[in-house]
């Protein structure tokens, strides 16, 4: 059983919903503001970490993007942002992941002119340092890129293009998404790109996680979305009594019956206010029910959480089994976009017996 969080440390774990600018240590932050003269909402370690957790405690998605403003300003050049990346890696090696998926929008990263080659080539550079320490330290962590474009604003398309044209030479871009504010910004406003995204056979998940619930959901859906970022919103087809879902709408069977994978990360949902609490969530019945759901962590910095304690606190409030705990991690690793061959491998060597 998952019970403390040396248990859920000691899991092998999968992560494919995280944004890099979501993640930093504040320690580094602290660093990288002092390099380049931003000042930061306080200069205690502690204290910049709880103001972080409480701007996104709010439950107002709006709020919660405001407290980006800081985290991107100490990613415009280079050098920040493939430290910023390296640690990522070795954080979520040192937390037991094995595999992940770590997302983040380009063009966001240019306020100093930084070319958009250059920022993904920052990136995979600190994935690629981080994986070879984190080896040298005995912990494995296979990590890969998915890019995203900003639903808020016009370059999809040069986005989607950007991820194809670097997956050719750099095989740690295996994704696209639409990322940032919602609702308002339905996938079908970048059509374009998401038709290019499936011309060119990139692999395409799409956060679906506000008002107006289903629709966004089927819009991704309908537009090609492999899998949902977020998704919890799903439960407005779901009819759950006592723990146990005993209906589902049409848009929830085609869900389940597809297997389309559900990145959700419980701690994030409440924050947004999409759940009241953790015990309100679906994960747990979804799980019992078939979906191909896993556990992830959205914004480690912002929601204070790192990929065990998400793991322990879903385990701990929904009883999961040991089997339950290993079917989580195994969707994830499963319906990954990284290689099939590493995808496997991990399942039999990490979660061999996990039920599919």
């Amino acid at each position: 059983m998952i019970d403390t969080i040396e248990a859920a440390r000691a899991t092998p774990k999968s992560l494919l919903h995280d944004h890099l600018d979501g993640g930093l240590r504040v320690d580094t932050m602290l660093d990288l503001a002092d390099q380049i003269g931003w000042t930061l909402p306080a200069t205690d370690p502690v204290e910049l970490q709880r103001w972080f957790t409480a701007g996104a405690d709010t439950r107002d998605i709006h709020q919660y993007l405001a407290t980006f403003e800081h985290t991107l300003a100490l990613m415009q050049r280079a050098e920040h942002i493939e430290r910023i990346a390296y640690e990522a890696v070795r954080d979520l090696a040192a937390d037991g992941v094995v595999y992940a998926e770590i997302r983040f929008a380009p063009e966001l990263h240019q306020q100093d002119g930084l070319p958009l080659d250059a920022v993904v080539t920052a990136v995979t550079d600190g994935f690629r340092r981080g994986e070879h320490d984190a080896g040298a330290n005995g912990r494995e962590i296979h990590v890969f890129a998915i890019l995203c474009a900003m639903r808020t604003e016009s370059r999809s398309l040069e986005i989607a293009q950007l991820a194809d044209t670097v997956r050719e030479r750099d095989d740690k871009v295996v994704g696209f998404d639409l990322a940032g504010a919602e609702t308002g910004f339905p996938p079908s406003l970048h059509a374009e790109a998401l038709a290019y995204a499936r011309e060119r056979h990139l692999n395409i998940t799409i956060h679906a996680s506000e008002p107006p619930d289903l629709e966004l959901i089927a819009d991704a859906l309908t537009h090609g979305a492999h899998r949902i970022g977020h998704g919890v919103r799903l439960q407005a087809d779901l009819t759950i009594s006592d723990g146990e879902i005993i209906a589902m709408g049409p848009l929830a069977c085609h869900v389940l019956d597809r297997q389309i994978h559900l990145e959700v990360a419980p701690t994030c949902h409440v924050h947004v206010g999409a759940v009241p609490d953790l015990a309100s969530h679906p994960i747990g019945p979804m799980l019992r029910a078939g979906f191909n759901v896993g556990v992830n962590t959205d914004n480690r910095l912002m929601s204070g959480v790192m990929p065990s304690s998400e793991l322990l606190a879903v385990a701990q409030t929904f009883g999961l089994t040991d089997d339950e705990a290993c079917r989580l991690v195994a969707n994830g690793i499963m319906a990954g976009f990284g290689p099939f061959d590493v995808r496997r491998d991990l399942v039999a060597h990490y979660v061999s017996g996990a039920a599919r």
